[in-house]
């Protein structure tokens, strides 16, 4: 299926970016769209021939030189790409002559960018023109591009001119200096140098010409080699041209002039390049790849983040990181921020575990930059830059230079004030070792930066005797709508998560790698006081958190600010920081992203303090409202889509989701011009695992409790942990289940005590190798301390029976077989595949076809459910959910359905739940008791401590075998077994079957 973006000319595929129309208004967002790269270089989309106003850009990762004002920024380097083609006098330009056809494609799979065009030239001759250019994934130092020309109305002549551009800037700034350019045999090479970093740079090309005669000439202008030729084109005949670009610098090599000329000396053809760089790209996706089906859209979007950051990584040099803005724009000036640690980096740890030892590696190379600043701040160990580039100095602009000529400049406090980076890229290096096991780069790298980070914390926090706790003051927390704050709770707990880590680290270098110890405790001056101070600081650190509620203070005096009701402002166009002022903004509760949100999102792997499922809802609750999340930070949607999935707040987690996703394809802020939002595409593959997926980390490996949107059928990926690879499939529907087991629990008989059912696994569907011992289940509770309750879903809470009955009669009215409501009871508690085998009989159906019309029928149900509002709830039942929740009990939803989630926010009663057990959560369907012993867990309570409502004989069954305590819903002859038998919930009191259930227990024992 294709799917048009919203007026961006897109069309998306599983793996193709295509481009139906050029719009010249949106050049600049579309050529940072258009980036190419190889993690050595990003290449923006811009056109080969050129284009008025254009910002086309080549950046080396690593490549900075220093610029008034803003300090340093990546070099734009000399542009590789120019290729002018000239017809018959008229120079082929896509702002002259005539467009008639136009399609440009991106192919993530391959990353190869495509243009084709039929262009009409002022003279009124046609041509075929199309480009084809690629970065090398296969060796780093390669660039090629292949142009094709067939004439479609004219015989004449046409001159091709390649060359390289030696004259790019950085809006406006020239850095680089001419050292040298010339000929070789193979073709024409540059030789550049930038102003104040001193770094060479060569570039070498040649071109090859196929399909007529045709000579090449070399003309030198300074700065500008070229190579050209003329030949005489024919009506319909092809003539190709391909250009291949070697590129070094001295950043890693001595001699880039030699290396580039040597290497172009040897490269093959531009078939044979193309094919290395293919088989290089197939390896990639093989460890990196995702698959959604589903979800068009979804399935090309989050494909084009995870390329978007591939094309931008350091596969061989740790001494370079990833900037804000990947290589694809001049954003930032090439910066790097905590956003490659926290945001970009967990993609690479989990897939590729080199490249996220590079990154964190960068930090190791800067650490002498990093004491270079504490130092000049008047702290100890090493303070790490708010913005970095190649030394670890800070870099972060002190002023904003306004558009506005007699505007006053704006102060930049975060190079000052934001200080948590120290505790974040800790934190990163933390999650890579306990990941990887690599012991070997921890004890050389890692625990180096954890100890001389967190000798900063010692000095910076300051002790108040009046209250007898170490506070952080004067700080901009994750929130930098609040710029001069005390006591922010991200900050401070995680300087204190720091320094507990840091005592871990060095107990483990002493224990281990006594003689590295010895040497750190010499080089960073690392004493047994500083350490006690450390042990101090974490028992006495000042957090703002009312334990009662877990509802968590963002800073000091943050709830006396003025209290802005965002709704207020619904269909603004612009953050809240300039519709209220930046004064305004800064006195009131508005937040630019998540700040407790993003500490509880950072805690919750580990379940650490300040983290329980009790503390999100509460915050949630509090701060979601508050936070400027569709124009504040780009880097608060994909968090938030996390912290709503696990909250059950499907619908939500899915639009914030999208929001992240499209950030740059539909330019939904428009600032894509700036670069890649290079955070945004590494939150919405976190959102993708860890929200969707629902990946947890256990002892045994990562497991899933998946939460896929309403829509997705599949979510397929692999995680490399602990030098393994886990492979995760999920479905909506659970493809390999062993039909004949359904049908043999379907047909169990209605007994007081039926067998023991052995679960195979409590654990959530989809964990790469689950397993576990058969638990032998009691078929009766011995005790009505009852603690919770499971609700079924369709039935009990609401009855959505119509909706299925209606789903798959239009399925079977479309399949041609017989089925009414007759045959509808049959499958009633019956999940989608066995009632699909019971309608299908003994008609013969491939697997695919089975899976095809499984997920038929499931759209159109969906589609049905948009429809459902609170009025659909059951009589009875909102009024004992509430009596149950005013007496202290637990609720929990024990539902086979994929879609229970949704039809609980539908419902209006999603706060009301506390535990969701659905068709994701584990392998066995009802009448096996593996549902609700789940939601038992997830509760924690006891199966005797639960009562089961159910309305169908599978459910009574599954209760009972789970020995939980039953209450069934409709005829006897139905739910006969259970130890309740009601009509309905209307009317029913929890004090009534308290005591039903009391006199039941005292006549059995």
């Amino acid at each position: 299926m294709q799917t048009k973006g919203r007026s961006r000319h897109f069309i998306y595929t599983d793996w193709i970016l295509i481009e139906t129309q050029f719009d010249p208004e949106q050049l600049h967002s579309k050529e940072t769209v258009f980036t190419i790269g190889n993690g050595y270089l990003g290449t923006r989309g811009s056109f080969e021939e050129g284009y008025p106003h254009a910002l086309p850009a080549t950046f080396i990762n690593g490549v900075y030189d220093d610029v008034p004002v803003v300090y340093t920024e990546l070099v734009n380097c000399p542009d590789w790409l120019s290729l002018v083609v000239i017809v018959n006098g008229d120079r082929f330009r896509l702002d002259q002559g005539e467009i008639l056809r136009y399609d440009r494609q991106l192919d993530l799979h391959y990353g190869l960018l495509l243009r084709a065009l039929r262009w009409r030239s002022p003279s009124g001759d046609t041509i075929d023109i199309s480009f084809e250019r690629f970065a090398s994934l296969a060796d780093p130092h390669v660039l090629a591009l292949r142009c094709h020309l067939t004439p479609v109305d004219f015989d004449g002549l046409i001159e091709v001119q390649a060359s390289i551009n030696g004259y790019p800037e950085n809006q406006g700034f020239n850095h680089w200096e001419g050292l040298d350019q010339g000929k070789i045999d193979q073709g024409i090479w540059l030789q550049r140098c930038t102003r104040s970093s001193r770094i060479e740079l060569c570039m070498a090309a040649k071109v090859r010409i196929l399909g007529t005669e045709a000579s090449l000439q070399v003309s030198s202008a300074p700065g500008y080699p070229t190579l050209s030729t003329t030949f005489s084109a024919k009506t319909q005949q092809t003539v190709t041209v391909e250009k291949i670009v070697t590129v070094f610098t001295s950043r890693e090599i001595e001699t880039p002039v030699a290396a580039a000329q040597e290497k172009l000396a040897h490269l093959p053809d531009y078939a044979t390049l193309l094919k290395a760089h293919e088989q290089a790209w197939d390896e990639i996706w093989q460890q990196s790849d995702i698959l959604i089906e589903g979800d068009s859209t979804a399935t090309f979007a989050v494909r084009y983040n995870l390329f978007q950051l591939l094309i931008a990584a350091p596969q061989h040099d740790d001494r370079v990181s990833i900037p804000a803005k990947t290589l694809s724009g001049f954003g930032y000036r090439g910066h790097i921020f905590w956003d490659t640690e926290i945001f970009m980096q967990p993609l690479f740890l989990f897939t590729q575990p080199e490249i996220a030892r590079n990154l964190l590696s960068y930090r190791w190379h800067t650490l002498l930059g990093a004491q270079r600043k504490a130092a000049h701040y008047g702290y100890k160990g090493a303070m790490f830059a708010w913005e970095s580039a190649n030394t670890g100095d800070e870099v972060t602009p002190r002023w904003a230079i306004g558009s506005d000529f007699y505007g006053e400049d704006v102060r930049i406090w975060c190079r000052d004030r934001e200080i948590h980076i120290n505790a974040d890229i800790p934190y990163a290096i933390w999650n890579y070792w306990q990941t990887t096991g690599d012991d070997e780069w921890m004890q050389k790298c890692g625990a180096e930066v954890i100890l001389d980070a967190a000798i900063f914390w010692g000095s910076r926090v300051e002790f108040n005797p009046e209250h007898e706790k170490y506070e952080i003051r004067g700080v901009i927390g994750a929130d930098e709508y609040h710029e001069f704050v005390h006591n922010n709770a991200f900050t401070n707990r995680l300087a204190q998560w720091h320094l507990e880590k840091a005592i871990a680290v060095y107990d483990w270098l002493v224990h281990k790698f006594p003689e590295r110890a010895t040497e750190l405790e010499q080089k960073l001056k690392l004493t047994s006081q500083e350490r006690t101070h450390w042990q101090d600081i974490i028992t006495k650190i000042l957090f703002l958190y009312d334990p009662s509620t877990e509802l968590i203070e963002q800073c000091e005096e943050f709830f006396q600010l003025e209290d802005i009701n965002l709704a207020d402002y619904e269909g603004r166009e612009r953050s809240m920081q300039p519709i209220l002022g930046m004064e305004r903004t800064n006195k009131s509760q508005v937040l630019k992203q998540p700040d407790v949100l993003m500490l509880l999102y950072l805690m919750r792997e580990s379940a650490d303090f300040p983290y329980s499922k009790k503390a999100l809802q509460t915050n949630w609750d509090y701060y979601a409202p508050r936070t400027d999340i569709t124009y504040g930070s780009s880097l608060g949607p994909a968090v938030h889509a996390i912290l709503a999935s696990d909250l059950g707040k499907s619908t939500e987690a899915y639009e914030v989701f999208m929001q992240a996703l499209m950030v740059d394809l539909e330019d939904n802020r428009g600032n894509t011009s700036d670069g890649i939002h290079g955070a945004t595409a590494g939150g919405v593959w976190q959102a993708v695992i860890f929200g969707f997926g629902g990946i947890q980390l256990t002892e045994n490996g990562p497991v899933a409790n998946p939460h896929l949107p309403s829509g997705w059928t599949r979510l397929k990926f692999k995680l490399h942990w602990q030098g393994k690879w886990h492979d995760f499939d999920l479905h909506r529907e659970q493809v390999a289940q062993d039909i004949t087991r359904q049908l043999e629990y379907l047909q169990l008989s209605l007994s007081p005590n039926p067998p023991n059912f052995h679960s195979e696994a409590s654990a959530p569907f989809a964990s790469p190798a689950p397993s576990s011992s058969p638990l032998p289940i009691t078929p009766y509770p011995h005790n009505p301390n009852i603690q919770g309750f499971i609700f079924d879903l369709d039935g009990v809470l609401t009855d959505t029976a119509e909706l299925h009955y209606l789903a798959w009669q239009k399925l079977a009215d479309e399949e041609g077989i017989p089925f009414n409501r007759e045959a509808n009871e049959a499958l009633r508690g019956v999940s989608r595949r066995a009632s699909l085998m019971l309608i299908l009989g003994d008609r013969p159906y491939s697997e695919a076809q089975i899976q095809e019309m499984m997920e038929r029928k499931n759209r159109y149900y969906v589609e049905l459910m948009q429809n459902m509002t609170p009025q659909d709830l059951l009589p009875g039942a909102i009024d004992l959910l509430d009596e149950l929740r005013q007496a202290g009990i637990k609720i929990g939803i024990g539902s086979g359905s994929k879609n229970a989630r949704t039809v609980l926010e539908r419902l209006g009663i999603a706060d009301k739940i506390d535990a969701i057990a659905d068709g994701y959560s584990v392998q066995e369907p009802k009448p096996a008791p593996d549902l609700f012993l789940y939601a038992a867990k997830q509760l924690g309570i006891e199966p005797g401590q639960s009562v089961v409502v159910e309305d169908a004989a599978a459910g009574i069954d599954a209760a009972l075998a789970a020995g939980m305590w039953a209450v069934g819903l409709g005829p006897a002859e139905r739910v006969g077994a259970a130890h309740i038998v009601l009509p309905s919930l209307a009317g029913i009191k929890w004090t009534d079957l308290r005591a039903k259930l009391s006199n039941i227990a005292k006549q059995k024992h």
